[in-house]
């Protein structure tokens, strides 16, 4: 086939679109082609081409088992997967088992018959080779980015998905997913396990992370893998634990190339690949193209060595996809990956060095050209907005290649090198732009400020002409660059001056050969190589000569009959003076034809010639001819390119076909032959490739017959009346696809198989085309092909014109069909009514009843006199009107001058238009008013009713107006013209702006509603719906509008609703700016600040202590030994100036009355801690003022108020941490050191508050002297997680503590006095509390029993459970009955009249209750309104430390056990009393 070849640019974006197999073999999914290249260390080989998908290949892996490894699997955007032998490269089967574009396929390491392949849509499908057999999943509705099996258990499978999951199923039980890998942030680029079964080879780098589990990185049997994302990282996963154990972060080492265009945005791509034989090391890609290889085992920073550091250039200069692994026979171990640089590069694994590099094209080839002074230099335009120039003779790098892309920026659709200077390089884009292009400098290109409208065609250096050429002499230019384009214009640019304004040759051509017509649009030239004559190709299939300088016309050759795609005329060097004037000229209608224009040239006529016929025809391509190129070896050898997709040679004076070569993929653009080899062509076109090829080795002489042939030979048999009919166009965009792998095509009328797209209005090269997911923005509309642009402008000048039938508009109906029609009759009948026409006009005796304009003479109405024309007009509108016509007969009384009955006729039926409105004051000012009162009603059935409202103020009635867009709901209308038209203060516009704001609050608008609102004067409905939205943002704006307008008592109440949603998040400096902007809400800043100085509290409830980051200074952790209260006392004086004495509203009297009326709810369990600080910190605020105030009765009730609620909250820990910020030394008649503050109380209230709250303090230091001792008696032992009442409360209770062992001087003594907590009166009401909740509960059980027994609901079995139960539970509260306060001995001889098997009745129950609430009545009010701390339970705590510590002394020992014995009857509390009482 071919010798060299640039290949397609491997697709982008695509997890796994490359892969080598054990031979070395390299498969490339390139657009919809799989390019094969053998690979070595020292150079690499195209040696074919997998062709057959239909759409992108996205992904591509071979079998790499023995035997097998020829076997390869590719999937597409089509939505198939197929398998293909690479020695033959036929396709072996097509699967299409997926509905939506597959995302990704690998074959299966382990089973040499398993592919594994991933759709879009999350479908996973396993593929049997052997068997062709199917399976499908579905283990995630998510968009699948890659797969990749497991190269140690056949049936894992790893999946990765756009949102960052990773998940691995086992395909043996149907796609169960095994473990769901949680932890990137975006896209799964990439997946790669470990070539290593176990996961021991990073246990020396995990030690740290098994540590804490406890678990060694080998006792699960599993694989490590690894997972490149979008989110810049790596990780590394365990599968048998299904987590992650390593991530690495991506090191920023982007260092562009200087060919590559900085203004691309490209985004990160992020593969990794795991060498096989390389358990720790892992390579990957990183963000401009750089590759790195990690040492997994390595610690510190820089974990990651750098590829090709040997030398510059040598990594890639953008981000890359893919990268796949070979060992070859000699051991050396080879990476290959392709990148957006569109290049394909080989490393060495050991030196981490670039052995070769393969450039890659990324769109069409639409030029090629050897430089005539640079030996083997090979220029490349192609689509990607780049010039390749390649060294073809270089011997050491066969791939030479240097890249352009400066200042070009579309497409290179036209090169031309200098004929003298070394390296001058021109080129033409497809957005009409001119340049050259230094190729041995670094410099920018120079452009031509004169830009071609279209497509840059041909490019042509030739010498100068008028007025360039005037002057040539001093300093003028040798040649001047000639650029000919879509637009049809020949451009001439001064290279010394291309800043300058290039010059049109047409008016050259003109003036010098007097021509006045317009001139054919140009499409391209050729200048002959001694300068003397240029040929002009046109749009027309004309050709023209013209002598320089002056551009006289020697001669028209006039033989194709379509557009002009490439003239050519053969070379002089050593060439016989009879060829030298040979001119090739190729057009759309496949024949090439060849010019002998010896005889003009040397002998120029006085009057241009016509040449009609060729010196020789050269028949045989199928399609257009896009290119050709003479030999410069060989006397009359010419190559020639075609949309059939084959390159041509021919020998021209024998009209022979040499040799056809068939390699391409789709049509060829651009040829050229080898400089140095007279057997080496060069050949590029639509399939993305440049190819050399050699013409003694090709097979087949001629192009292959293909459908167009047969059409054309079918054309040129038919007669002139055949030609006139409609031919049907080919498929495929008319160019036959050349015959798959070179095979011959029997039978002349077989269309040829190939691969084409869609035809010649296929995909463009645009980087889209390369990228099956694209990223945001890149992906454009489809341009057509430089080819088709070419013709573009010419489509309905050509021969092969479309159906003009398709083309043609639909004819408008007629408004005389019946005259009309009349017209069509026999010829005959026609010429009788000029008879009868005649004796009407001419008065002479007319046929018998011949009344023009009427009956069978109706159509003679147009001809005849007025009256008739009326005749006709009634007839034809009672047609119209039968049809349903009726705007027709509207026209025709229009017409008639009844203007009136056509609007009359139009109201009536709903036909009135803005025209025959205009029309209507023609008729008087009544008519005209009532026209436009039925346009209004008639457009508001059509749902027009702005334009309706408009026509009603053209009546002066803008009241209705109004009304009409009220009624529909268009307020914003109806505002603004009313406010354009009425006073500010008419009434209506009130009323639309409330409607308004109704209907905008009904729908959730709140703040549009709101502007409508203080619109209107309500600027209370205006806060009231702002903050319905209920956040703060909302409550905030609301109350700075109800205070900006006045409404005080509403801002104040939505100030505080925002200040205290801002304090639920503890925002609090927030907080307080919204509280500060209203003087009346002092106090609620007051309370505000007592809340956050609590919430800054360490409380033992935290890990550590939090301050919210909105907090103020005063918040910050202060000295434990400083009260809370004082705290509080200097916050308030320093910040809001309150303090004793403060006057006014500032006052502390005023203060607190105000804050009297503020809410405290009963404490129940289910409050939020915040909340319950919040309504604490009420009651110590009012504790402070009541002491500013000096009422201690007060403040000593508010202060237990605030302890209260937080103990009866539940919330033991942040209870305990209060008393000791309140009274840091114990005694709460110690209220402040620092104002030297002591309480004294005279009332029964105030002491009795006192000495609960004493109690609670010492109760709280009691635990925490038990609890520090505990410590240290049971070391390992854990700080209770809760107060009394949870666990540590059982083993007090339960006696489970144990102390042995432990000297009692190792244990703390108490430093508080612990009788106050053992209180007799409170004992007696305790147990008399709990006697009446178990009574309560009895009865509640005997009520629920005697009711279901009642209703029925109880069987036998069941009433005689419940009574078991009940028997038992009476026993139980017997025994745990203590109401009556007596010892244990006296109580048990008082219930020793009752037995257990006696059951208690309901008047037995009531008369214990009435018994038990007679004794807590009889007790003081102060005792069961100030409740002490369980009088049982801190018995037992004593009882507990007395065995540890000697602090207890013996008489607190003894009281405690005498209350014991006393009150602590119930079940818990006399198990673990037994221990202690003898």
């Amino acid at each position: 086939m071919h010798e060299r070849s640039l290949p397609a640019s491997p697709n982008w974006y695509c997890s796994r679109c490359s892969d080598v197999n054990g031979s070395g073999l390299l498969g490339v999914g390139a657009k919809n082609i799989i390019f094969l290249i053998d690979v070595s260390a020292s150079s690499c080989r195209v040696t074919g081409e997998l062709v057959g998908h239909r759409d992108l290949v996205s992904g591509f892996s071979f079998c790499q088992h023995a035997g097998q490894s020829h076997i390869c699997v590719s999937s597409s955007n089509d939505g198939t997967v197929r398998f293909w032998d690479s020695d033959s490269k036929v396709l072996i089967r097509e699967q299409a088992a997926h509905q939506n574009s597959v995302a990704a396929v690998h074959w299966s390491p382990v089973d040499k018959n398993l592919v594994v392949s991933g759709d879009e849509k999350g479908i996973v499908v396993c593929h049997w080779y052997h068997t062709g057999d199917t399976a499908s999943f579905f283990p995630e509705p998510r968009t699948i980015f890659c797969i990749s099996c497991s190269p140690h258990t056949w049936s894992s499978v790893a999946v990765g998905y756009k949102d960052g999951m990773i998940v691995l199923i086992d395909v043996s039980k149907k796609g169960e997913v095994t473990h769901r890998l949680r932890g990137h942030d975006d896209e799964i680029h990439s997946l790669a396990w470990s070539p290593l079964v176990s996961e021991d080879a990073l246990c020396s780098r995990l030690e740290d992370i098994e540590a804490t589990s406890g678990v060694s990185a080998g006792d699960e049997k599993g694989c490590y893998l690894a997972s490149g994302s979008k989110d810049q990282t790596l990780r590394i996963w365990s599968s048998a634990k299904g987590k992650s154990v390593m991530t690495l972060k991506l090191p920023y080492l982007k260092k562009r190339g200087s060919a590559v265009d900085p203004g691309v945005k490209e985004r990160l791509w992020l593969h990794v690949h795991w060498p096989k034989g390389r358990p720790t090391q892992l390579v990957s890609s990183c963000f401009g193209g750089e590759l790195v290889m990690w040492d997994l085992t390595r610690t510190g920073k820089q974990r990651w060595t750098l590829f090709g550091t040997s030398s510059e250039g040598q990594n890639h200069s953008r981000i890359i996809f893919n990268m796949s692994s070979v060992r070859l026979q000699d051991d050396r171990e080879l990476l290959i990956s392709t990148s957006m640089d569109r290049e394909i590069k080989c490393w060495d694994l050991a030196s981490l060095d670039c052995c070769w590099t393969l450039p890659t094209l990324g769109g069409f080839v639409y030029a090629l050209s050897f430089s005539p002074v640079g030996t083997g230099c090979l220029a490349l335009g192609v689509g990607d907005s780049m010039i390749r120039v390649w060294n073809t003779l270089t011997t050491q790098n066969q791939y030479d290649t240097r890249s352009f892309w400066q200042g070009i920026k579309s497409k290179v659709t036209a090169l031309a090198w200098h004929p003298k200077k070394e390296g001058s390089l021109s080129f033409g884009t497809d957005d009409g732009k001119v340049g050259i292009y230094e190729v041995f400098s670094n410099r920018p290109p120079q452009i031509s400020s004169s830009y071609h409208k279209k497509t840059v065609y041909t490019l042509a250096w030739g010498p100068p002409v008028p007025p360039m050429s005037f002057g040539a002499a001093g300093g003028k230019p040798f040649h001047s660059l000639y650029s000919c384009a879509g637009e049809g214009i020949i451009l001439q640019h001064d290279p010394s001056k291309l800043n300058g304004e290039a010059s049109d040759i047409d008016k050259l051509i003109r003036d010098t050969n007097n021509i006045k017509h317009k001139l054919s649009p140009h499409t391209d030239l050729s200048w002959k190589p001694d300068g003397k004559v240029v040929a002009i190709g046109n749009e027309d299939g004309c050709v023209e000569v013209y002598e320089a300088p002056s551009l006289r016309l020697l001669c028209s050759i006039q033989q194709h009959h379509k557009i002009i795609n490439a003239l050519r005329w053969h070379p002089d060097l050593d060439s016989p003076p009879e060829l030298r004037c040979l001119l090739a000229s190729g057009s759309s209608n496949a024949t090439v034809y060849v010019h002998d224009l010896r005889s003009v040239i040397e002998n120029p006529p006085e009057v241009p010639a016509v040449l009609t016929e060729p010196y020789r025809r050269l028949c045989g391509h199928t399609s257009k001819i896009t290119g050709m190129a003479w030999s410069p070896h060989h006397e009359a050898r010419l190559v020639t390119v075609s949309y059939d997709g084959t390159a041509q040679v021919w020998d021209v004076l024998q009209e022979a076909a040499v040799s056809n070569y068939r390699g391409h993929v789709g049509y060829l653009l651009c040829v050229d032959w080898s400089p140095v080899d007279p057997d080496v062509i060069w050949t590029g076109g639509k399939d993305f490739t440049l190819q050399e090829w050699r013409v003694s080795k090709q097979e087949f002489t001629k192009p292959p017959k293909g459908k167009k042939m047969v059409d054309l030979k079918e054309k040129m048999k038919t007669n002139s009346k055949q030609k006139k009919k409609n031919k049907k166009a080919p498929g495929g965009g008319g160019a036959a696809a050349p015959a798959a792998n070179g095979e011959h095509v029997a039978g002349g009328g077989k269309a040829l198989t190939g691969q084409e797209l869609s035809g010649e209005d296929e995909e463009d090269e645009v980087r889209s085309t390369n990228s099956p997911v694209p990223p945001s923005g890149e992906r454009g509309a489809v341009t057509a092909t430089f080819e088709l642009q070419r013709k573009s402008f010419t489509a309905m000048k050509s021969k092969d014109k479309p159906d003009l039938n398709l083309l043609k508009k639909k004819k408008p109906r007629s408004m005389l069909p019946i005259s009309t029609s009349m017209d069509h009759r026999p010829k005959e009948d026609l010429l009788q009514d000029c008879v009868t026409l005649a004796s009407v006009r001419h008065d002479t005796a007319p046929p018998a009843r011949c009344v023009p304009g009427q009956g069978e003479h109706i159509h003679l109405g147009l001809f005849s006199d007025r009256q008739a024309l009326y005749r006709m007009f009634e007839a034809e509108e009672e047609g119209h009107v039968e049809a349903g016509h009726y705007d027709s007969v509207v026209y025709l009384r229009l017409w008639s001058g009844d203007l009136e009955g056509a609007l009359q006729l139009a109201v009536e039926k709903g036909e009135l238009s803005d025209h025959l409105l205009s029309i209507a004051p023609m008729a008087g000012f009544e008519v005209w008013s009532r026209t436009v009162e039925a346009f209004v009603k008639q457009l508001c059935l059509q749902e027009q009713y702005l334009k309706a409202a408009s026509h009603l103020l053209s009546l002066n009635k803008l009241y209705e107006a109004v009304g009409l867009l009220r009624s529909h709901k268009l307020y914003r209308e109806a505002i603004a013209l009313v406010k354009a038209r009425l006073p500010a203060d008419e009434p209506v516009l009130k009323e639309l702006y409330t409607s308004w704001a109704a209907t905008l609050e009904k729908d959730g608008h709140f703040s549009a509603a709101a502007k409508c609102y203080l619109a209107a004067g309500a600027s209370f409905d205006a806060a009231k719906v702002i903050a319905r939205k209920n956040d703060v943002p909302s409550l905030r704006t609301a109350a700075s509008l109800a205070r900006i307008s006045g409404e005080d008592a509403l801002a104040r109440s939505l100030a505080l609703r925002c200040a205290k949603d801002l304090v639920a998040a503890e925002d609090w400096i927030t907080a307080q700016d919204v509280l500060s902007s209203q003087e009346s809400l002092l106090v609620h800043r007051l309370h505000f600040c007592v809340a956050e100085l609590m919430t800054a509290m360490p409380a033992a409830s935290r890990a550590a202590p939090q301050l919210c980051a909105s907090g103020a200074p005063w918040a910050s952790p202060g000295e434990h030994r400083v009260s809370l209260q004082d705290r509080v006392r200097d916050a308030w004086e320093a910040r809001f100036g309150v303090s004793q004495s403060s006057a006014g509203h500032r006052s502390a009297g005023a203060l607190l009355q105000e804050l009297k009326s503020a809410e405290s709810p009963t404490p129940t369990a289910n409050i939020p801690l915040g909340q319950v600080q919040l309504y604490s910190s009420l009651h110590l605020t009012r504790a402070v003022l009541s002491w500013l105030l000096g009422d201690d009765g007060q403040l000593i009730k508010e202060l237990w108020q605030a302890v209260a609620w937080l103990r009866d909250a539940g919330h033991f820990r942040v209870s305990a941490e209060l008393c000791r910020r309140l009274f840091p030394d114990g005694d709460v008649s110690v209220c402040s050191r620092k104002h030297s503050k002591v309480l004294h109380h005279a009332e029964e209230e105030p002491q009795a508050a006192a000495k609960s709250l004493q109690a609670f303090v010492h109760y709280h230091r009691l635990y925490e002297h038990w609890w520090s001792n505990s410590i240290q008696i049971q070391s390992g032992v854990p700080l209770p997680a809760a107060g009394p009442g949870d666990e540590a409360q059982g083993e007090a209770l339960n006696g489970d503590a144990s102390v042995e062992g432990v000297s009692p001087a190792s244990c703390e003594k108490l430093d508080f006095d612990a009788s106050a907590l053992l209180s007799e009166r409170h004992a007696a009401c305790q147990a008399a509390q709990r006697s009446v909740g178990e009574i309560q509960e009895r009865l509640a059980a005997m009520v629920l029993k005697h009711s279901r027994a009642q209703g029925g609901q109880l069987d036998p079995g069941e009433n005689e459970a419940d009574a078991q139960s009940s028997a038992s539970g009476e026993n139980k509260a017997d025994a745990q009955s203590s109401a009556s306060g007596e010892p244990l001995d006296s109580q048990g001889s008082a219930d020793a009249g009752q037995r257990p098997e006696d059951p208690e009745t309901l008047l037995s129950l009531s008369a214990k209750m009435s018994e038990h609430q007679k004794r807590l009545m009889d007790l003081p009010d102060t005792i069961k309104m100030y409740p002490h701390p369980d009088v049982v339970e801190c018995c037992l705590v004593l009882l507990h430390l007395r065995r540890s510590s000697p602090s207890v002394l013996e008489t607190l020992r003894q009281k405690a056990k005498d209350l014991l014995r006393q009150y602590g009857t119930d079940a818990s509390a006399f198990k673990a009393s037994q221990q202690f009482l003898p």
